[in-house]
């Protein structure tokens, strides 16, 4: 199946990625909402024809880390798989780039 590319916003896969405060070391609360300010606009690029990023802080413990979204609806990991092979993409190395990336700009936010 083809796609024109970009997709449209409401039908784009929307990955929240919720951070965790103390990934950011002992007072990563005070810095965890600047950093996810800063990581949503270093991965905005990455596969921007069909995944529209959001990157937030994960004050509720409750909540999941990693959440996909499109055109309004909530997927589960299976479906999320799905809509991701539509472009050649599988589910665990997605994430794993995701997380690769996300320990370089918390590495390259702290100055290390």
């Amino acid at each position: 199946m083809e796609y024109d590319l970009p997709l449209p916003l409401y039908k784009k896969l929307t990955v929240t990625f919720r951070v965790e405060p103390g990934c950011l070391g002992p007072d990563g609360a005070d810095h965890i909402v600047g950093f996810c300010k800063h990581a949503k606009q270093a991965v905005a690029g990455l596969d921007s024809d069909f995944v529209r990023w959001v990157i937030t802080p994960r004050f509720d413990k409750s909540l999941l880390e990693t959440e996909y979204r499109t055109n309004g609806k909530r997927l589960n990991q299976q479906q999320a798989a799905l809509y991701l092979s539509a472009f050649g993409k599988s589910l665990d190395d997605f994430e794993e780039h995701l997380q690769d990336k996300l320990s370089e700009l918390i590495d390259t936010y702290l100055g290390r």
